[in-house]
């Protein structure tokens, strides 16, 4: 009995061997199989920052559509590739990016190729305010046709790839309020049209390359962030008329050279550790109009030059050293609306620098040695500080003067994103309707600045282009870039937004020669796309509308948010290793 169960035991061991003989085959190329897609999939996501796509780069479509054209397929790989790399969309936005229709997915607007209008392309990427979490896959390199990406407010961490350096159309680049890290993207240096950047409110760190200056960019904003050089010498060199610094770590002094820059209507420096003296060379800015230097280190006297600043609204110099006395020639300029002079050691001001009953002026010199005014420093101290020898040669910079009980709310402060709460926006005087202007929805203040001229022909459809303030004669294109703030006074004192900047109805594709111009487009608003609600350089609404407000902090002037949109605990580092995604990289900001 026994020798019989040990044959039947024999018998079903050897039918189990047989049957793995052969399925072994199968088995084998089967793992395979799974083992080469996984390795292909991981190659891409682990590309390090300064790795490309291979050229040969090849990829698998899983479904049995066709497309119109091959850049289409590129563009269903790319979005595709992106949607993988997403780990929460609140809003569903990329729900329906499913399907070889690539030019009907949420937030992807397509127009003609400007090289062959015979076929479609995407041109234009837009999800912002998505709330989304995720990064940016490599296989982004592959649309060749965008000249448009704003992902402004969402959550997206790491690092730009380098295969972004590929887009040479793109015209404007907006990542702002995310969470990317590593130093200053160097792609954006390698796109011949670009015109606006938009890096505020992310945790960039390190230096700002001199080469930036000499890009012909009409707006550049770095403000909210970690970066902590000096200001290169060839901002001279800059096309900007929108740039803004502020709430970083940049010390030294201003470059003499900043006097060169003739299409400058508005430059922040707030909050950072700047230091020296003033160079005279600021007044040769005639067409400036907002200029904030709060909040840093500066030493000596406001130079006689400042005086000759026609054009000039706003001008903040509070929380520094500065000494001496506030002229007439200065609190005279004729467009003046609000000078914050505030918490330095001036000693002396002219009887016009006191607003006077009904004035639509403001002056805030509280926190001075001045005679005679209320809510001044002690004598004590005052007669301390003015003893010592002005350094103009000391660039160090630092913070407001010492002894502050508190710094004053920042004019331009304001959330970038509705999660936060924002203090009061300045008014904004809006400019002279262009032909294509339409009346656009209060309240408002500007972010994105006016960009000068429309990209050249190339591959894909140029991006809008808002017609620049006033004070800049160059006429507008029809580019949808929103402009920079012009600010008007209000009697109390506080700058509180009343109406919208240089909105438009025509469409972001839309060019001189008609070429993408259409009457219902994807772009087209007729409350214009880059109307704006609050704070200055914020928008909301419309398809590429840019959200974020420059300057915005939690806690007034001189906090720069550390915490807010954090990298420091999202394991996507900026110089090496693979994309690694972890709980705290895509956890929702409080």
């Amino acid at each position: 009995m026994a020798s019989l169960h040990r044959k039947q035991a024999y018998h079903a061991c050897f039918l189990i061997i047989l049957f793995l003989f052969f399925s072994l085959p199968s088995l084998y190329v089967s793992i395979s199989e799974v083992e080469a897609s996984y390795l292909t999939r991981r190659q891409l996501l682990t590309l390090k920052q300064h790795d490309e796509l291979p050229n040969d780069f090849k990829y698998k479509l899983d479904i049995a559509d066709t497309f119109p054209n091959e850049r289409l397929k590129m563009a269903y790989v790319a979005l595709q590739a992106w949607k993988l790399a997403i780990y929460s969309d609140p809003q569903n936005m990329t729900a329906n990016w499913v399907g070889a229709d690539v030019c009907s997915y949420t937030g992807v607007f397509c127009a003609p190729a400007l090289d062959n209008p015979n076929i479609e392309v995407v041109a234009g990427i837009d999800l912002n305010h998505g709330d989304i979490a995720g990064y940016l896959p490599p296989e982004l390199g592959l649309l060749t046709d965008l000249a448009l990406f704003h992902i402004n407010s969402n959550r997206f961490c790491g690092i730009i790839p380098s295969s972004f350096s590929k887009l040479v159309l793109m015209f404007e680049f907006d990542v702002s309020n995310n969470r990317f890290v590593g130093h200053f993207p160097l792609v954006v240096l390698e796109w011949p049209s670009a015109k606006y950047l938009d890096l505020r409110y992310n945790d960039f760190e390190g230096e700002i390359p001199s080469t930036l200056f000499t890009k012909e960019f009409d707006a550049i904003f770095l403000n909210n962030n970690r970066f902590n050089s000096l200001i290169p010498e060839t901002i001279g060199n800059s096309t900007v008329s929108v740039v803004s610094f502020a709430n970083n770590e940049f010390h030294g002094c201003i470059p003499s050279t900043i006097g060169q820059m003739s299409n400058l209507n508005q430059i922040l420096f707030l909050g950072n550790k700047l230091g020296g003296c003033f160079p005279p060379e600021i007044g040769n800015l005639v067409n400036l109009t907002v200029f904030d230097i709060s909040s840093n280190g500066f030493t000596g006297q406001l130079p006689e030059s400042l005086s000759g600043l026609q054009n000039l609204e706003i001008l903040d110099v509070s929380n520094n050293e500065l000494r001496g006395s506030i002229s007439a020639g200065l609190c005279k300029l004729p467009k003046l609306a609000n000078f914050t002079f505030s918490f330095n050691y001036f000693d002396r001001q002219d009887t016009t620098c006191v607003a006077s009953k009904g004035s639509k002026k403001v002056f805030n010199d509280g926190q001075n040695c001045l005679a005679n005014r209320p809510v001044q420093k002690d004598a004590n101290k005052c007669s301390t500080v003015l003893k010592k020898s002005v350094e103009c040669g000391n660039c160090g910079g630092g913070s407001s003067s010492p002894g502050v009980p508190s710094t004053p709310e920042d004019p331009y402060d304001q959330s970038p994103s509705p999660r936060y709460r924002s203090p009061p926006p300045p008014v904004v005087t809006p400019p002279s309707p262009s032909e294509t202007s339409v009346p656009s929805p209060p309240p408002v203040s500007s972010p994105p600045p006016p960009v000068h001229s429309p990209p050249p022909p190339v591959h894909s459809p140029p991006p809008p282009v808002h017609s620049p303030p006033p004070p800049v004669h160059s006429p507008p294109p029809p580019v949808h870039s929103p402009p920079p703030p012009v600010y008007s006074p209000t009697p109390t004192g506080l700058l509180s937004t009343t109406t919208s900047l240089l909105s438009t109805p025509t469409d972001p594709f839309s060019t001189t020669t008609g070429v993408f111009s259409t009457s219902t487009g994807p772009f087209s608003t007729t409350t214009g796309p880059f109307s704006t609600t609050a704070g200055p350089f914020s928008t909301t609404a419309g398809p590429f509308s840019t959200s974020t407000n420059p300057l915005s902090t939690t806690t007034g002037l001189l906090s720069t948010p550390t915490s807010l949109f954090s990298a420091s605990t999202c394991l996507l580092p900026s110089t090496t290793s693979s994309i690694s995604t972890t709980s705290d990289c895509i956890s929702s900001s409080s």
